[in-house]
């Protein structure tokens, strides 16, 4: 089997290079050339003549344009690296008989509400950020390659920046952190979205069938708030020396962004867990890993 992913050097491409690599040969690009191989979304001839020169049997994207605010000013490269690539790399699975693996956002639904998501929920983004995702996965099921969308939430790797690494530092450096209250999602680790990834390949090379949309997070839910105070508290607890004394609960209205953020960021993954036979661990174990590896504790 040959998988090529795109998107290497992301949280989540980056464990992608570890999961898969037991899986068969894997050739992982990012957005420079090497050995005449590019996996830059932008460049539509190079991605696809990449993808003919490659001729995997799976083509895993990790790539995508990930800034929510500055899709609001940019919203033309938005759209030509989360919507327009996914149509090229869609066409180009169909007609090599490939699958598309893809990854997706709860930015895609309105965030109103308190229900999980399911996926078979209407679509209603709240931005051009959400938009282009949307277009991006409507560009994959239309074209008719076998496909697997996987929407996900909150993710975060030890690798790169995150919200708890951003925590960490401001409470070093500041006696009050005020932290929105009224955003309730999963925290999800890169290495889980990884995990599941190679799990779900190996499932639909027996079972076709199981091509679609899943939603994937850890278990369980928190606010940014809740989820601020337990980084800290776990920091605190091992010996880290913190100013903060206080944080804040603070409304998201308290908070304007260029982009609109949703509420509910909750995703239903029942479908996931039922159609692969999988248990997501709840969102605590893998902040605590992450943070015990950023801590070095």
């Amino acid at each position: 089997m040959k998988i090529l992913l795109l998107g290497k050097n992301g949280q989540v491409g980056w464990e992608l290079q570890r999961s898969l690599a037991p899986l068969g040969e894997l050739i992982a690009l990012d957005r420079h050339t090497v050995d005449g191989l590019c996996g830059d979304l932008s460049d539509f001839d190079a991605l696809r003549a990449t993808i003919r020169k490659v001729k995997p049997d799976f083509i895993v994207n990790a790539a995508a344009y990930t800034m929510v605010d500055k899709a609001d000013s940019e919203t033309a490269l938005a759209y030509r690296l989360n919507a327009e690539a996914c149509g090229v790399m869609a066409e180009e699975a169909m007609s090599l008989g490939a699958w598309l693996i893809h990854y997706s956002s709860d930015y895609v639904f309105n965030g109103q509400g308190t229900r999980p998501w399911e996926e078979v929920d209407a679509v209603a983004p709240l931005n051009h950020y959400g938009a282009s995702k949307v277009a991006g996965e409507r560009a994959i099921i239309d074209s008719g390659c076998k496909y697997l969308i996987f929407r996900t939430s909150w993710c975060y790797s030890a690798r790169g920046s995150n919200f708890a690494k951003t925590m960490l530092k401001l409470a070093r450096e500041r006696e009050t952190l005020n932290v929105i209250a009224d955003q309730i999602g999963a925290p999800t680790g890169a290495d889980l979205i990884a995990d599941v990834t190679a799990l779900a390949i190996q499932s639909v090379l027996q079972r076709a069938g199981l091509a679609g949309v899943y939603h994937l997070t850890a278990s369980g839910e928190v606010s940014w708030y809740s989820y601020a105070e337990y980084v800290i508290e776990f920091a605190r607890a091992n010996g880290e020396q913190l100013a903060v004394t206080a944080i804040n609960p603070i409304k998201t209205s308290a908070y304007p962004t260029p982009a609109l953020r949703p509420l509910n960021s909750r995703l239903n993954t029942q479908k996931l867990r039922d159609n692969f036979s999988l248990h997501l661990p709840d969102w605590q174990s893998g902040v605590t890993r992450m943070l015990r590896e950023v801590l070095n504790k």
